[in-house]
């Protein structure tokens, strides 16, 4: 590098430290950082070992599962999250099979309530409850779902009208 490259080089690097101090950012040297890496490893109960550096800081990137898992324990999402991965990844979790005719309809308490397009999906949703229920606690933590409500298909209205009589329904329609 010329000279002339080299002072120019200098003269940026020392406006920016400027600017820097006028925003409130402070320089640190390397051995006031160390010690400040070491504090906060003491905090969070990492002690470092003796004579070795803490690595890391929070300025270093981070995988985003990593902060998302953080940010909602630390708000305490970690059951609405849960609703959200059970209804989100209903597939994933009991199979093409069965998410093609058994539709999750809604999540409260740790009940899943699901719709089940037929009588016959619903009785075999009812039997494989117990290994969804299983499933479920390995792939999202145990008590996450406690219960699987299985509900057959919506039967049509016999009611039409303002006015209805109280009977035994539509008897013969069905056969």
């Amino acid at each position: 590098m010329s000279e002339e490259e080299l002072d120019s080089a200098k003269a940026l690097l020392n406006r920016m430290r400027k600017l820097a101090e006028e925003r409130g950012e402070t320089r640190i040297d390397a051995a006031r950082m160390d010690r400040v890496k070491k504090r906060q490893a003491t905090r969070r109960g990492f002690a470092a070992p003796q004579g070795k550096p803490v690595e890391g800081s929070a300025r270093d990137p981070h995988a985003i599962g990593e902060i998302v898992s953080r940010m909602s324990k630390s708000r305490g999402w970690n059951t609405q999250v849960a609703v959200g991965s059970v209804l989100g990844r209903w597939t994933e979790l009991v199979g093409e099979d069965v998410a093609a005719h058994c539709k999750p309809e809604s999540f409260e308490d740790t009940v899943v309530v699901v719709r089940c397009d037929s009588t016959s999906w619903a009785t075999q949703l009812r039997l494989l409850s117990h290994q969804i229920l299983k499933k479920i606690d390995a792939e999202l933590g145990s008590g996450i779902v406690t219960v699987i409500k299985v509900l057959g298909p919506n039967a049509p209205s016999w009611r039409h009208g303002l006015r209805s009589v109280a009977g035994r329904g539509p008897r013969d329609t069905y056969g």
